[in-house]
């Protein structure tokens, strides 16, 4: 099955989402009238206007953000209007983007490799050959900001092809620092007579195109590698607005590569399945069947607890909850927390040393990588506790036929 989504299937997506987290608002409106006296208030983030730039309170440390509607479309014509926003890379990252570009006004070419998976998927998704679709050094050599949207190990590859068509005044873009920060392991070094930047969003690009399809946006990052025009900040924003953020805070190309791998190694992704395959487990062996296990392992979670929690807070969820649980949660967080800290200051220095860029480089720049990550899929797949959980999915309601 292809990897790709049609813009069809994103918008139906988009639109079951909506209608969860309108569920999720209802709950949170039912059960908070009984614990307004029992929780504590969250404070208000403070809002400072200053010239289009909005100041908030987090936690005490004061950031300033940018939001979708500093950049409509009339100011995206302003910065971009005379460019070609060359899209090289039809993954994820490179479909959500250069369609939401598309649709927000400006113009924009895809370039891959002809003939290909993504080459198919653009042409599927209204991408012309020979007018908007490219093989990757034609449209790296018509446009005039490059989006290097190719994966990690996809760029150092390219990179040698791409290079020769980055010439004076054009502008580079990355949605991820990982190549420019490692340059020592890939060989990314931009010229010094263009301007670098990037817009991270802060997440998939399934799910960059669904918030933008929603009207929303997902949040991103900004920073800048080159400022040679004086321009890249307001253009980087601007940029990242354009490929549909909703609201964008500034940091390092450094600080953005670091703090992204963590979070897919750590609770985001790798931690999340450990903690998972690990309760699953002792609760196995315990004598309690897949159903249960799975459902107070996985289910509950994901379809109960961490909407509360994305709604309002841990402590929302917490109030929520039965006082056994309460309890229970509050005295076994701080063992949770001294066993897993170290394992995440360990991940962080493995990352910042480039032990994991220079592993994920060698990996996934493998001939056999597709092969070998779908053994690795497969075996997650073909687990016990995800073989319980498509059952258990089967029952939810929106799932009955």
């Amino acid at each position: 099955m292809s990897s790709f989504r049609s813009i069809a299937s994103i918008a139906q997506k988009a639109a079951t989402s909506a209608a969860r987290r309108s569920s999720v608002r209802s709950i949170s409106a039912i059960a908070g009238a009984s614990i307004r006296t029992a929780a504590v208030r969250a404070p208000v983030a403070t809002r400072t206007q200053v010239r289009g730039v909005k100041t908030l309170d987090f936690a005490g440390v004061p950031e300033t953000v940018w939001e979708r509607s500093d950049f409509p479309k009339e100011k995206l014509a302003q910065l971009f209007g005379k460019d070609t926003m060359a899209v090289i890379g039809y993954g994820t990252q490179g479909m959500a983007q250069s369609l939401n570009m598309r649709d927000n006004g400006l113009n924009v070419i895809v370039g891959v490799r002809k003939d290909g998976a993504s080459w198919k998927q653009a042409i599927a998704d209204g991408w012309v050959p020979g007018k908007t679709l490219f093989s990757m050094e034609e449209a790296a050599d018509k446009g005039t900001v490059i989006s290097f949207l190719l994966s990690d190990a996809g760029q150092k590859e390219a990179w040698p092809q791409i290079v020769p068509y980055l010439t004076k005044g054009k502008s580079l873009f990355f949605s991820h620092g990982f190549g420019v920060v490692f340059h020592n392991q890939t060989g990314i070094v931009p010229p010094k007579d263009i301007d670098v930047f990037l817009a991270a969003p802060k997440g998939s690009g399934y799910t960059v195109r669904s918030l933008f399809l929603e009207g929303r946006g997902i949040n991103s990052s900004v920073a800048i590698w080159q400022d040679v025009s004086g321009k890249a900040r307001e253009r980087a924003f601007g940029m990242g607005v354009a490929i549909g953020s909703g609201y964008l805070y500034e940091t390092t190309f450094e600080k953005e590569v670091y703090s992204d791998l963590t979070g897919e190694r750590g609770v985001l992704m790798g931690a999340i399945q450990g903690f998972f395959q690990a309760q699953y487990e002792v609760l196995r062996a315990a004598g309690h069947s897949p159903s249960e296990a799975f459902n107070e392992t996985v289910e509950e979670a994901t379809q109960s607890l961490y909407p509360l929690i994305g709604a309002k807070g841990m402590d929302w969820m917490y109030a929520n909850c039965s006082t056994t649980a309460r309890r229970g949660a509050l005295d076994w967080a701080p063992e949770f927390y001294k066993a897993s800290k170290p394992v995440f200051q360990r991940l962080y220095e493995s990352v910042a040393n480039g032990s994991e860029s220079q592993r994920s480089i060698d990996e996934n720049g493998r001939p056999d990588y597709r092969e070998r990550f779908e053994a690795e899929l497969k075996e997650i797949r073909e687990s016990e506790m995800w073989r319980a959980g498509v059952t258990v999915r089967s029952l939810r309601p929106e799932n009955q036929k």
